[in-house]
């Protein structure tokens, strides 16, 4: 007589281990030590340093390393080609809508309406640290960007965590790997795929500080700035997160049904990285562990590897929305009329500006500065009106666009016929478990 014995289950793990649960106590502890010591809280700002300079380390390397091994073990050049194109034509689809929704719903609800702001009694020299920069980008145009992509040597893209020269050189030496194939282009590809193994082992280790990154980050905008700081501007920060969750649930989750995946689903699959990146305002501090899990959800390498570092650049969706509904609600708190010809204008210019933004220091202000610039009707010195929740709206900022790369990545992969959609609904229902802590 057989006896049947049921199959060992795992133990759940205590709900303390979770990096998710982590960071969330992190976030809660950081908002009370904001509020009851804030200058102890000012302090906690080197955690929040720390972990991102930690991430910067080695964030370089991991991208070249993912862009490189994907073009060379694709071994179809043409197919790699066509997933850049796909890419960049995806990029530009959503970045127009983004700046459409963001100067609809700035008409819509008119956040500046009101303020009657005179620019004259606004104090230029706040704006002093991003002058320059904003001088330079909106002097240089589309040729100085251009010129920017490539780097002065490989190393100095390296060093300098320039993540579009960096890729720029990746694509490069994954092509030639390809063409070189044979003993010798399998010996380097296997070398760069070892060292891509080590590089997210080390990701593991640095991703499980996450939760001190984040009780520093939470601290010290609250102790620094306190509640109080929203009270003038409230209406502009809530019009664009409310904007941010209309853009990712309409239209990328509109996006992610046709290419069959539930975005609800997909949000609660990145809610660690999420947490994170919502606390330290930076997407670049998940970047690797955000290429990880879409692989492990189904999405081949070789698409993770072009379209996230690239993303990080040409496709940033929140921030395209911030652009135009800031323009637009500096001019209303002037009371500068905007003709229809100068919202094409914004339209226009914020194409081609919010494709620099990622990796200038004060990117967004900077950014916005230049549009400012190219939109002579509207009084530059109104910049200085969203200066004080430039770092809450930043948060959501950098949130929708981690989000609008992802939800991009997924959708070109299932365009191009690379997505595994019974393991991406396997991994979303929970079936598989994925943890990047383990590298």
């Amino acid at each position: 007589m057989s006896t049947i014995t049921a199959a060992p289950t795992a133990e759940p793990k205590p709900l303390y281990t979770s990096l998710f649960v982590q960071v969330l106590a992190a976030l809660v502890l950081g908002v009370i030590l904001g509020m009851a010591v804030p200058d102890f809280a000012i302090g906690l700002k080197i955690l929040s340093d720390a972990f991102l300079k930690l991430i910067s380390m080695i964030v370089a390397p991991i991208v070249f390393c993912v862009v490189v091994h994907g073009i060379a073990g694709a071994g179809d050049l043409k197919k790699v080609g066509r997933v850049g194109v796909k890419a960049l034509v995806y990029f530009e689809v959503m970045t127009t809508v983004a700046l459409v929704v963001g100067l609809l719903l700035a008409y819509l609800f008119g956040p500046g309406h009101g303020m009657n702001i005179d620019p004259s009694t606004l104090d230029a020299k706040a704006l002093n640290t991003y002058a320059d920069n904003a001088h330079k980008l909106s002097g240089g145009g589309i040729g100085a960007f251009l010129m920017n992509v490539i780097p002065s040597t490989s190393f100095d893209a390296l060093s300098r965590n320039d993540v579009l020269q960096v890729l720029f050189f990746a694509v490069l030496f994954g092509v030639g790997l390809a063409l070189v194939g044979g003993e010798k282009g399998a010996l380097v590809t296997s070398i760069i795929d070892a060292a891509s193994t080590v590089l997210f082992r080390v990701m593991g280790l640095i991703v499980r500080v996450a939760p001190l990154g984040v009780l520093g980050a939470v601290a010290y905008t609250v102790g620094k700035y306190g509640v109080g700081s929203l009270k003038q501007l409230v209406s502009l920060v809530m019009l664009f997160y409310v904007s941010v969750g209309i853009f990712v649930l309409g239209v990328l989750g509109g996006v992610m049904a046709l290419a069959g995946i539930n975005i609800l689903k997909f949000l609660a699959y990145l809610r660690e990285e999420l947490t994170i990146v919502l606390a330290t305002a930076s997407s670049d501090a998940v970047l690797p562990q955000i290429m990880k899990k879409l692989e492990r959800m189904g999405v081949k390498d070789s698409v993770v590897g072009l379209v996230i570092p690239t993303g990080y650049s040409f496709n940033l969706d929140a921030f395209s929305i911030y652009l135009t509904l800031a323009v637009v609600f500096i001019a209303q708190a002037t009371n500068t009329p905007l003709s229809f010809g100068d919202l094409l204008l914004v339209l226009g210019v914020s194409l081609i500006t919010s494709k620099g933004a990622h990796g200038v220091p004060g990117s967004a202000i900077v950014i916005l500065a230049a549009t400012l610039n190219a939109v002579p009707s509207i009084p530059a010195i109104g910049l200085v009106l969203v200066l004080s929740v430039d770092w809450f709206i930043g948060m959501a900022r950098a949130v929708g666009n981690l989000v609008g790369n992802c939800v991009a990545t997924v959708v070109v992969a299932a365009w191009e016929g690379d997505l595994d959609r019974a393991k991406a609904a396997k991994v979303l229902e929970g079936g598989e478990l994925v943890d990047v802590t383990a590298g």
